[in-house]
């Protein structure tokens, strides 16, 4: 691509761009071969000729391209990531306090399979807890109260869906989420 008016004095370059969910473009990283630089510094090298020559200097620009990249992966999902990618995939709410142990240790079975997990123990109402964890885009919240097992939990998706499922069922449901990742 022919970039008029880039900052481009160097010699050839390479910029990787993407564009957000906005249309926008942005410049992820860049390699550039620089001629100027080395004959400005006076750097020679011997060549196999047994002349000097001047070399020519690789710049490339990845500092500031990881965050760029995860700003626009960011925006791009709205901050509702993919299960996958979610820093919290599961967010558990006892009921009250007399749940909090059985919410524990359903945490710990979910950290055991891999998942990324949260027990949400704070006073404030049930449906501020839920509410928080919807603002916050977890992918799943489990709430666990007196009617709550393995063989029947409630669970609410991002987006508001709420179901009564089994945690085998749960965790087949999560491994298929986790294996859109990989392509494999």
């Amino acid at each position: 691509m022919i970039s008029p008016g880039e900052g481009t004095f160097y010699g050839p370059k390479i910029d990787l761009h993407m564009t957000d969910v906005l249309g926008r473009s942005w410049q992820m990283g860049t390699i550039q071969l620089d001629y100027q630089m080395p004959v400005q510094f006076g750097l020679t090298y011997m060549g196999p000729d047994n002349r000097e020559h001047s070399p020519v200097v690789i710049h490339r620009a990845l500092l500031g391209s990881l965050e760029r990249f995860l700003g626009i992966l960011v925006e791009h999902y709205g901050g509702a990531f993919p299960f996958w990618l979610s820093p919290v995939q599961v967010r558990v709410i006892p009921v009250g306090e007399g749940h909090r142990d059985a919410a524990d240790v359903l945490r710990e079975r979910l950290d055991t399979e891999g998942y990324r997990v949260e027990v949400d123990e704070r006073d404030d109402t049930l449906g501020k807890r839920i509410r928080d964890a919807e603002l916050e885009k977890v992918p799943f919240v489990i709430v666990y109260g007196d009617r709550e097992s393995d063989d029947a939990l409630a669970v609410r998706e991002r987006g508001g869906e709420q179901s009564t499922i089994s945690l085998d069922d749960l965790l087949s449901r999560f491994g298929s989420l986790a294996a859109e990742a990989d392509p494999a």
